[in-house]
């Protein structure tokens, strides 16, 4: 089955005078029908223009999500999606195991 990358918004840090973000906390989870893996972290945003700011009442979660992606760009959420498929992938053929031999 095709594994599903699921980016999600776990949480922000605003300013609250004018509530610029300046801090994002991610997450993102992958599935492929039978085992799951994820990962999260946080990057801290630029000053916005003030211009272009969106209010933060009226943000929603697909243009955090993308300005995660954006920060890191093409490569490496390829590269964080990479590592959780291997996860998925040593999940399902372990190559790595645990135990005493005398239990």
């Amino acid at each position: 089955m095709a594994t599903t990358f699921t980016w999600a918004i776990a949480n922000m840090d605003r300013q609250l005078a004018d509530g610029a973000v300046t801090t994002i906390h991610w997450t993102i989870s992958a599935h492929d029908g039978t085992y799951s893996a994820g990962a999260y972290g946080s990057i801290g945003l630029p000053e916005p223009d003030p211009d272009a700011m969106i209010p933060f009442a009226d943000l929603i979660p697909e243009t955090c999500v993308q300005w995660v992606k954006d920060h890191f760009g093409a490569e490496k959420v390829a590269e964080i999606e990479g590592a959780l498929q291997q996860q998925l992938d040593q999940q399902r053929q372990p190559v790595t195991g645990q135990g005493l031999p005398w239990q």
